[in-house]
């Protein structure tokens, strides 16, 4: 190990759970590696984007798997490596391995209809452009949106130019998806963000030793990200539309993988398109980079919904991640135990609930039944058992177990203090530390040593053996996002981050993009209440770029807004509110004046600034 790479190799503790991995993974015949390959048209060299994304830096996942990875997960990140255009069907392509997620290409009577424009607008351009290359260079006639994640709407500025959306090419998304977008992205925006860069590994070397995939696919691609409202809306099951000669039956699942989110099949392609309901692992019904926890008997139900209504209809089922099923047996195979994989972890976990016990106890011995077992697509790459029953305890009983000490605990600066001074002070602390350590216990040396780390941060000692102990974790993760976690967490309190004097804003890509309803609404959760006490402020903010006006009021430290009028008028653009709230320009410098941009300028001062690089594992 040199002075410039402080991580550390795998222990024997490591070694012995990835042989004792191995000896328990199902039997691997090629299947899924057939099926990643099939259809295969062409690719650019590394799916290379400069800036946004590439597949070079996992070139290491040709070699043998190192000690420092756990065999399942290396088998999956080499199935995600698996890149280029595919053709899953005549008339309907993907492109894989250009972002985390997958775009797909619909050919209709005109143009190409694009489904889930990617991350960002640079890779989602780069497939357009290969699709175009090897298939036509036909015009985007229609977008589709499966769902309200971030990774299958962010990149539309690729695919759609400005003249495209004003010209109203239709963008069709789940009833309720602007508003799930906006409470996820934008409203939660700056912390979800943040634990994303430890959930994705976006700060790690990608190499054996750092982040080598996500679970449900290599990872997130970088850039302009955008926040295009659709312009027509799914709101019932067995609704069909005609876009571009080509018809779609959709049905809407609500509460699943996302809070608004949809499945169709195309009839005439005989293409069924599970959006991410139905993907190669066991997804999350808690995303550990924070989210509103999922209804995993909901998801259940809209599977088997699924199966009922089209699968005796479809010859190739896709998905927004992974690889295609063909044939009407295997999907239904596939359907089936994607159904009770979901079914199962929330009748278990409430049987058990209901038995009196709480969510970490049900996490420690929920195990799947030996038919659900006996597949790779079950298997905990994403999402996993532990925090999947957690989070079917929480939808039902909430984050409080019911014992009365955990009611009001301490948090976790306080706590740590005690904790430590309850052992017998720091030398304690790290002597049970390196015990368990040395013992191959490193759920425990994390656990004692962190609360030395929030007692006194600047520890040294408690920082370096509490990173030792989450890096081994994270070299025993099946999960992809696990992994990430751990090692983040190793590596940010190896090598802080510099504190800043000012806040390091996230981008202001999507709020730019926002209808100015929702972009009023954003603001709220900017209002220090405490900071505006019992002022009052009203004024009417009228928008140039889109003729709208609304009230704005600020009252019992709450800022509320509607359509309409209320006290002095300041106008101006979308854009130009979401420079004055970043602080990019100034009401002077824009050249704003008059009443109404005074009462706007008292509102800005008591709006916050979010730093998005807030600590996480130290106070």
């Amino acid at each position: 190990m040199s002075e410039a790479d402080p991580r550390k190799d795998a222990t024997d503790a490591t070694r012995a759970a990835h042989a004792a991995v191995a000896a328990s993974l199902p039997p691997d015949d090629g299947g899924d590696f057939a099926l990643a390959a099939r259809g295969f048209v062409g690719t650019i060299p590394d799916a290379d984007v400069p800036g946004a994304w590439s597949q070079r830096p996992f070139a290491f996942l040709d070699g043998e798997r190192p000690d420092t990875v756990n065999p399942s997960l290396w088998r999956q990140a080499r199935l995600n490596a698996m890149h280029g255009l595919f053709e899953v069907t005549p008339g309907v392509w993907q492109v894989r391995g250009f972002d985390i997620s997958n775009i797909t290409f619909v050919e209709g009577r005109q143009g190409w209809i694009v489904i889930d424009p990617l991350t960002s607008a640079a890779p989602a351009a780069a497939a357009l452009g290969l699709v175009r290359q090897l298939k036509g260079d036909r015009p985007v006639t229609g977008v589709i949106y499966t769902h309200s994640h971030v990774d299958h709407y962010g990149g539309i500025m690729g695919v759609l130019t400005p003249e495209d959306i004003a010209r109203g090419v239709p963008i069709v998304a789940p009833e309720g998806f602007l508003q799930a977008a906006v409470a996820e992205n934008v409203l939660a925006g700056n912390v979800m963000s943040r634990r994303a860069t430890y959930m994705y590994g976006g700060l790690l070397p990608k190499d054996p030793k750092g982040h080598v995939d996500s679970g449900l696919g290599k990872g997130t691609s970088t850039g302009k990200v955008a926040l295009v409202a659709p312009n027509v809306s799914i709101g019932h099951t067995g609704q069909t539309i005609t876009l571009d000669g080509v018809d779609i039956v959709f049905q809407v699942t609500p509460d699943t993988e996302a809070p608004a989110e949809m499945n169709f099949h195309f009839p005439q392609f005989g293409a069924l398109c599970m959006a991410e309901n139905c993907t190669c692992h066991l997804h999350n019904l808690y995303t550990p980079r924070g989210a509103q926890v999922r209804d995993a008997k909901a998801w259940a139900f809209y599977i088997d919904e699924a199966l009922a209504m089209f699968a005796g209809q479809a010859d190739v089922m896709f998905a927004s991640h992974h690889w295609p099923r063909w044939g009407e047996d295997p999907i239904r195979a596939f359907l089936g135990k994607q159904r009770d994989l979901y079914k199962y972890i929330h009748d278990q976990t409430l049987r058990m609930a209901n038995h009196g016990m709480n969510g970490p106890e049900i996490a420690e011995v929920l195990k799947l039944p030996p038919t659900l077992e006996a597949e790779w697509h079950t298997r905990s790459y994403y999402g996993t058992l532990s925090h999947n029953a957690k989070a079917v305890y929480q939808k039902y009983l909430g984050w409080f177990d019911g014992n009365p000490a955990n009611l009001n605990r301490h948090p976790p600066e306080a706590a740590g203090r005690r904790y430590v001074d309850a052992v017998g002070g720091a030398d304690r602390v790290l002597a049970e530390g390196r015990r368990a350590f040395d013992a191959g216990d490193y759920r425990w040396a994390a656990e004692i040593v962190g609360h030395l780390v929030f007692a006194d941060p600047a520890h040294a000692e408690a920082r370096a053996l509490q990173a030792d102990a989450l890096e081994q974790m994270g070299y025993q993760a099946e999960s992809g996002p696990w992994r990430d976690f751990y090692l983040t967490g190793a590596q940010e309190l190896r090598k802080p981050r510099p504190r800043s004097d000012t806040p390091r804003q996230a981008s202001a890509g999507q709020l730019r993009t926002l209808p100015a309803d929702n972009l009023l609404d954003a603001l709220s959760v900017r209002l220090n209440g405490l900071a505006a006490g019992d002022q009052a402020i009203a004024f009417t903010v009228a928008f140039s770029d889109t003729g709208e006006r609304f009230a704005v009021r600020v009252e019992n430290a709450v800022l509320h807004h509607r359509a309409g009028e209320a006290g002095p008028v300041v106008e101006l653009t979308r854009g130009q509110l979401v420079d004055l709230v970043t602080g990019a320009e100034t009401l002077e410098a824009a050249g704003i004046v008059g009443d109404g941009a005074a009462e706007l300028g008292r509102l800005v001062a008591l709006l916050d600034r979010f730093d998005l690089w807030f600590e996480i594992s130290a106070p």
